[in-house]
């Protein structure tokens, strides 16, 4: 960052009086302009023992599959973002949600957040981000194919989960992999 968003001054970095970190602050105005977590909401539509998964469209990882899922909005809630981004990657009507899986990710800045959800029906159709959607059994799951650990992590625990009839709300970190981490 480099300028005020309030006046257009530049800003510098510095720890504010009373807080602990650094942050970007307006030398002009005295505004600090906290940058915190984008929230991903997304969902693991179900029918049957089916799951659904989109192909993506869009970068990043265009050509892979992935749960409906994308970054929240300010003025939804979590449960909101989860059945819009369904809607607008698979076209897809859900019943009762549940939370399932919060993922903390601090190494990029994000948290992501998918709800286990029955179809209300099987009128789902390819959205505006895909390029393919479709329903697998857990035997068909492209695991090579998935666009994100959050993903194949999600379907893990569900495929588990779903042997033993209990789908409790799971909260993991994950590190960074180990190609991603920065050579000494």
């Amino acid at each position: 960052m480099k300028f005020c968003s309030q006046c257009g001054n530049p800003v510098i970095q510095c720890i504010p009086e009373g807080d602990n970190r650094l942050r970007y602050v307006c030398n002009h105005c005295t505004l600090v302009h906290y940058q915190n977590p984008n929230i991903v909401a997304g969902c693991l539509p179900v029918w049957g023992d089916k799951v659904l998964l989109c192909r993506r469209a869009i970068e990043p990882r265009r050509g892979y599959w992935t749960l409906p899922a994308g970054f929240m909005e300010n003025g939804e809630t979590l449960e909101q973002a989860a059945r819009r981004e369904t809607d607008e990657e698979a076209c897809a009507r859900l019943g009762d949600m549940n939370l399932y899986t919060l993922f903390d990710l601090p190494h990029i800045n994000q948290v992501h957040v998918f709800f286990r959800a029955e179809l209300a029906d099987l009128d789902f159709a390819i959205g505006v981000e895909s390029l393919e959607v479709k329903l697998f059994d857990e035997s068909d799951i492209p695991w090579s194919e998935l666009a994100f650990r959050t993903v194949g992590r999600t379907l893990e625990c569900y495929f588990s989960d779903r042997r033993e009839q209990h789908y409790p709300v799971r909260n993991e970190a994950l590190p960074p992999l180990l190609a991603q981490l920065p050579k000494v």
